[in-house]
């Protein structure tokens, strides 16, 4: 009865959490050799907090992030274009958080540790492919030395994330994920925080933009706090790109004459990345969806099922409501091939919805419509865009995403607490 699960980053270890939590034998099989906290800021929306705090996380997050209060969508001028209150200040009966990736994932992963036992991760395996069989099915391993292996077990469920070896055997020929031209630089400096003190900002337009909010809490004594920043720039997709180096470091004189300019009343970016100890260059890249995520007794979740452009803060969300919803059809129809399908019969049109909405009309497009209007530059923004026309796609995307305020507060648990396999 054991469920497989390739990957231990986010989805792989939140989806080894709710199988534990609901009786069910899991093993995590991960690449590298020691799960360490790599990464930079990301937001996790009231959908996936509502889970981890079912999961019992309430207080470990608290530890490690902060709890986001507004999102403002700004013109290049600094100008306010939308603002809107965030989590429980918008009415959410669960707050949304800003925390360090490899903070998150530490803590979920020290929690499964502690729960289920060091044994419930093999390290230093990667992934390379499956098979079913008869009785369950086989993922085929390799070692970081080369010596190849296979386990067996009831389901496989592959959590490797965009480079997906199970996907790829899915859907062969597929390639590599697709570029359509932005390359964001990451980064975060100590600063104090900026308008509510727990404020999420994206200013720009669409083909230069940069994105800030804080992931810790200020420090009492200095009031700063570590702020997490991206600059992106898009460029002419068919010029090439250094597209499969995922963490180059880079040089800041690689986009800061862009940027050079950007410094308002209440940010200061170029301050902010001159104050990075290290920043990171990221392509911005996706994957189309496909039409099957299960084989059999194998399935995708997360990256590998649904990888999507970093726009709407939903990434790591949609990891764990996967998670979530796995667990939910493991409840309902035992660790078995028919959990894998009604998984997939509600997940994957969703999240299709999701990656090719985040292309082009995520939440942030409203940006580029400011900017094809007036430049960036206006009295009053209403007299460039209504209010009913930014209050319409601010709703619209929180539906596609499955974050509405009203229907999530009145959805009922995906795991009813006690409930078990």
């Amino acid at each position: 009865m054991t469920v497989l699960i390739a990957g231990g980053g986010i989805a792989g270890l939140a989806l080894g959490l709710t199988c534990h939590q609901i009786g069910l034998p899991f093993r995590i099989y991960e690449t590298v050799s020691e799960i360490r906290p790599l990464g930079v800021g990301i937001n996790l929306q009231p959908n996936a907090v509502r889970e981890l705090f079912e999961l019992g996380l309430e207080d470990g997050l608290s530890g490690i992030g902060v709890q986001t209060q507004e999102f403002g969508l700004f013109s290049k001028k600094g100008l306010e274009i939308w603002t809107e209150p965030r989590g429980k200040w918008a009415g959410y009966s669960w707050p949304q958080y800003s925390v360090h990736r490899g903070h998150l994932q530490m803590l979920l992963y020290k929690t499964l540790i502690e729960r289920a036992g060091p044994d419930c991760i093999v390290t230093g395996q990667r992934a390379t492919g499956f098979e079913n069989t008869a009785d369950g099915v086989t993922l085929h391993l390799r070692s970081a030395t080369g010596e190849a292996s296979s386990v067996t077990g009831s389901l496989l469920i592959g959590a490797d994330g965009i480079h997906s070896a199970i996907r790829a055997q899915i859907a062969p020929g597929e390639g590599a994920p697709k570029w359509g031209g932005a390359v964001l630089w990451r980064g975060t400096a100590l600063a104090k925080p900026f308008r509510t003190g727990a404020t999420m900002v994206m200013i720009g337009h669409k083909t230069q933009r940069i994105v800030a909010y804080p992931i810790s809490k200020p420090d009492p004594e200095t009031g700063l706090a570590v702020i997490n920043w991206i600059a992106e720039l898009t460029y002419d997709p068919g010029a090439g790109w250094n597209k499969e180096d995922w963490n180059r470091v880079a040089d800041i004189n690689d986009f800061m004459p862009k940027f050079e300019g950007w410094t308002y009343d209440w940010l200061d970016f170029p301050a902010l990345v001159a104050g990075a100890d290290r920043v990171y260059e990221y392509p911005m890249v996706d994957r189309d969806p496909i039409g099957q995520w299960t084989v059999g007794k194998v399935s995708l979740m997360g990256d590998a099922a649904h990888a999507a452009y970093p726009v709407g803060s939903n990434g790591a969300s949609q990891a764990i409501v996967d998670a979530r919803k796995l667990g939910a059809a493991f409840l309902e129809h035992g660790a078995s091939e028919d959990a894998l399908q009604a998984y997939e019969a509600e997940m994957r049109p969703a999240t299709a919805k999701i990656v090719l909405t985040n292309r082009g009309a995520g939440p942030d497009a409203v940006l580029q419509v400011v900017e094809d209007r007036c430049g960036g530059s206006f009295n009053h923004v209403n007299d460039v865009i209504s209010q009913e026309e930014l209050t319409a796609h601010a709703h619209k995307y929180k539906a596609i995403a499955g974050f509405a305020i009203d229907a999530l507060n009145s959805q009922p648990s995906l795991i009813p607490e006690g409930a078990r396999s």
